[in-house]
């Protein structure tokens, strides 16, 4: 299936197309002829317009960050509103593809500030290699045109995500329906003590871990929940009723 909107930018490199179309009301980051990476709408910038995006921004419900590190940058939408409602927070983003990133300051008015650091580089790489302080959360969402990166279900991957996050930090990874196995799970509940997930509609299956178990009441996210959805301009409600504890099980 074929994306609509009118062509506005191809360049490539050594991964691939990256491509801007624009049809009038809304603008597509793609990486091929058929995958939709994000989705801008114009005369809301701000606001996430992906459900699975959305869903990773549930983790806000379980904290206040003043440090974040997003593996996986796209066109900027969460990075964005993150930046925006959050003036406290400190943000590290890597990026694979330089192209992407210029992208995203050009057609998605992704904004350069003092509280944002762009890295160009291998997330694994990153996690490895590039020291820096603990962060409050980790937003892990690596895909290429053919889906999602594997190494981010890697258990070094996840090990390196751990070190990073501070005690009571939180992990979140953005997979597919179809990686619901075990073996993540598994993973996760031996380093982690809070382990969540919520699948969307679209396919995604969101992930949320805590190296530090936090009891809330039902009344309690749904409070919570109330003020994001004032604050943020959309509703963290749909994804409430899916939330499933795994450690609980």
């Amino acid at each position: 299936m074929s994306l609509s909107g009118k062509e506005i930018h191809r360049s490539h490199d050594e991964y691939g197309v990256v491509r801007v179309l624009d049809d009038g009301n809304k603008r597509y980051l793609s990486f091929g002829e058929t995958d939709e990476q994000s989705c801008w709408l114009k005369s809301e910038p701000l606001i996430p317009q992906h459900e699975y995006t959305r869903a990773m921004m549930l983790v806000l419900l379980f904290c206040e960050p003043k440090r974040s590190l997003s593996l996986g940058l796209g066109s900027g939408a969460l990075n964005h509103c993150l930046h925006h409602h959050f003036p406290e927070l400190k943000q590290d983003i890597v990026e694979l593809r330089n192209e992407v990133v210029k992208v995203a300051y050009r057609y998605f008015q992704f904004p350069r500030s003092k509280r944002l650091s762009l890295h160009v580089m291998d997330a694994k790489e990153y996690l490895l290699s590039v020291d820096s302080k603990k962060v409050d959360i980790i937003i892990s969402d690596i895909y290429t045109e053919e889906g999602l990166d594997e190494q981010q279900l890697h258990p070094d991957y996840l090990d390196a995500c751990h070190d990073r996050l501070k005690t009571n930090g939180w992990l979140v990874l953005n997979c597919w329906r179809d990686h619901q196995g075990e073996n993540v799970l598994r993973q996760l509940k031996e380093q982690f003590a809070d382990v969540l997930s919520c699948t969307t509609q679209s396919g995604n299956w969101v992930i949320y871990a805590s190296k530090q178990r936090e009891e809330l009441s039902a009344n309690g996210l749904k409070q919570r929940a109330k003020a994001l959805n004032q604050r943020l301009g959309f509703s963290f409600s749909p994804f409430l009723g899916k939330l499933v504890d795994h450690k609980a099980n």
